[in-house]
């Protein structure tokens, strides 16, 4: 097919498996409508996407920011949570939080583990019935 092209893209992308995901990338993106870089000379655009890295008329660092970008579902924003010390010392202060607005303190109920193996021991197992 494009044997002579892929040889040419070797030299600006040196591992075969990222010069496929980039070329198919970006001829996705052509098959989308994006302006093509070079003439067309009748070829399909998986080919003419390996002219365009080939020519270097395209960063392949660019495209593959893109086809990066591309795939992203969900883009994580790394916003600071505030510190719990300074939400407690602004509250006692009196600035910040309203007593309302406030979380309210959770309590989880201590028990030993004697207790606990206490209630284990009490539970009785479920009867067994024929519907299973």
């Amino acid at each position: 097919m494009a044997r002579v092209t892929v040889e040419d893209c070797i030299d600006k992308v040196d591992n075969r498996f990222e010069l496929v995901l980039l070329a198919s990338h970006r001829a996705r993106q052509i098959s989308q409508g994006a302006s093509i870089t070079i003439d067309r000379d009748n070829d399909k655009n998986p080919v003419v996407a390996l002219r365009e890295i080939a020519d270097e008329t395209l960063s392949p660092d660019d495209l593959k920011e893109d086809l990066i970008h591309s795939l992203q579902k969900h883009v994580e924003v790394d916003e600071p949570e505030p510190d719990p010390s300074s939400l407690i010392a602004a509250n006692a202060a009196g600035d910040g939080i309203e007593e309302e607005d406030a979380p309210e303190a959770v309590n989880f109920d201590q028990m030993s583990e004697e207790e606990l193996l206490a209630g284990i021991e009490g539970l009785v197992p479920p009867e067994k019935s024929d519907d299973y």
